[in-house]
């Protein structure tokens, strides 16, 4: 199992503020031969008309030494996370959650911006002390 990212309690947390509820960590998912773990499963209950709305969050920090390198792995696994929920669980959304200071950084920048709409990469933007989130993009 791989190890948790430097933010993922105060994801979780943040999450867990805006009353979700957390069901997997890590949400396992086999696939297409292949063992997979996205960091964070979570379900937001609703109205008892409605179906409550499940999400997966794959979570990245950017603390290494490249920002390039880091967006073309997380990049590499949300497609590879995407895929596998399209089979497996078709009706769970996938988020990849960031740092707001990464967002107003490295992901202002237009090649970034460009995979992310391309891609259809949806975010969750993070303050990583505050443990809040501070946007939802779909």
């Amino acid at each position: 199992m791989p190890a948790k990212d430097i933010f993922h309690d105060a994801v979780r947390h943040a999450l867990e503020k805006e009353q979700w509820i957390i069901t997997d960590d890590p949400l396992f998912l086999r696939f297409g031969g292949v063992d997979m773990y996205v960091d964070l499963a979570a379900e937001q209950l609703m109205s008892a008309e409605k179906n409550g709305e499940k999400i997966a969050v794959e979570i990245k920090s950017f603390i290494g030494v490249s920002a390039t390198t880091e967006f073309s792995t997380a990049l590499g696994q949300f497609l590879k996370y995407q895929l596998a929920l399209e089979e497996r669980d078709p009706n769970r959304i996938l988020y990849l959650a960031i740092p707001i200071d990464v967002d107003r950084g490295f992901f202002s920048l237009e090649l970034p911006r460009r995979l992310i709409e391309k891609y259809k990469v949806n975010l969750i933007v993070y303050e990583p002390e505050d443990e809040e989130i501070v946007r939802w993009q779909k």
